[in-house]
């Protein structure tokens, strides 16, 4: 990538960073008090992430071994990884930023449309482990219910049937995703919209080819690598429940919960209804007040304080912050490209 392309990225991701601190309605005296009382569970949290992080980096590196070889070092994957996110957690509509960065960093490596359909494989496995993660989560609160663990009630119930339907219908429709290929139809949808017809039409005439095969290299992984596809998801699906592990190191500050694994349990729910929440308000940078929300409303379910909400919320958001000022910072470092590497390589679909 050009220095100027990526200095673009750096930017248009320092810019939504300093928007989201001076929109943090949270006083410097609670930010601070709040840090203090985390003390060293802070370092576990951020120190958990990169662990995280690096669970992410592996899956991205099966799925590229999935259609070949893989010529890019797993430090520089995961380098990407965490800048990727970054720029995902600063940019509205998430995607926008992250994803086609990692196109174009990867690209010198393996090529246009391996690292096209490589990116977006890891993109769509990690939102369709999201799916499995929640539907989990709806089974889980379920047993708790029937063991009268915690409430059931007409409300709570309506929010069950909702997420059921919801994680059902991504379930399918990510699975005919995976069958058959999903650019293409996403380009078609695309060219429906008032505003992007035109653009629609001429880039799918224009790259038609181009897009069937990145379409192939996806339904590749599912029907012939399925060492891959499932390696691949039970490493993101491993990693949505170790995430848990941030929610829970907060809850035994408070002794929330009765200790142990019940403990767990509620910091996976609210981890699981809080991340359902927020990412159904995808198009906010850090999805911003969609988290928090969503931590006030998971928590109090869990039969906790509102304390307890806020004080997860705004660790959760420094946990962010940090992770994305360092994303951000991994874009100015590691980008030579060995002799070998400098110019694009083409690999036969």
């Amino acid at each position: 990538m050009k220095s100027k392309t990526r200095n673009i990225f750096f930017a248009f991701g320092l810019f939504a960073v300093i928007v989201m601190l001076f929109t943090f309605k949270v006083s410097f005296t609670q930010l601070w008090a709040d840090i203090c009382h985390a003390g060293y569970w802070l370092f576990a949290i951020l120190g958990l992430w990169i662990f995280l992080y690096m669970m992410n980096a592996w899956t991205w590196r099966i799925i590229i071994r999935g259609s070949g070889d893989c010529p890019i070092p797993f430090w520089k994957i995961l380098k990407l990884t965490i800048t990727g996110f970054a720029l995902n957690y600063a940019t509205p509509a998430g995607l926008m930023g992250g994803e086609p960065y990692k196109i174009m960093e990867l690209k010198p490596y393996i090529g246009t449309q391996r690292a096209t359909s490589s990116v977006l494989l890891f993109a769509m496995m990690h939102i369709f482990a999201h799916f499995w993660f929640w539907t989990t989560s709806i089974a889980v609160y379920l047993v708790l219910a029937a063991f009268g663990i915690l409430p059931i009630n007409v409300g709570m119930g309506i929010v069950l049937l909702f997420m059921t339907c919801f994680c059902g219908a991504g379930i399918y429709l990510f699975m005919r995703g995976y069958k058959n290929g999903m650019v293409v139809k996403l380009i078609r949808f695309i060219s429906h919209i008032p505003g992007c017809k035109k653009w629609g039409r001429q880039f799918a005439e224009s790259h038609q080819e181009d897009l069937m095969k990145i379409d192939r290299q996806i339904s590749q992984l599912q029907s012939q690598n399925q060492r891959s596809f499932f390696g691949s998801f039970a490493l993101e699906f491993i990693g949505r429940i170790l995430q848990s592990l941030e929610i829970y190191f907060m809850l035994l500050l408070f002794e929330a919960g009765t200790g142990g694994g019940l403990t767990f349990v509620y910091a996976f729910l609210i981890l699981s209804f809080t991340s359902l929440f927020a990412n159904l308000l995808f198009f906010l940078p850090l999805q911003l007040g969609g988290r928090e929300g969503g931590f006030a409303m998971s928590v109090a379910q869990m039969g906790m304080t509102a304390d307890i909400g806020m004080f997860v919320s705004i660790i959760c958001r420094v946990r962010e912050l940090f992770w994305t000022a360092i994303g951000l910072l991994l874009m100015k470092v590691g980008n030579k490209l060995p002799i070998s590497e400098t110019t694009e390589q083409t690999t036969p679909v």
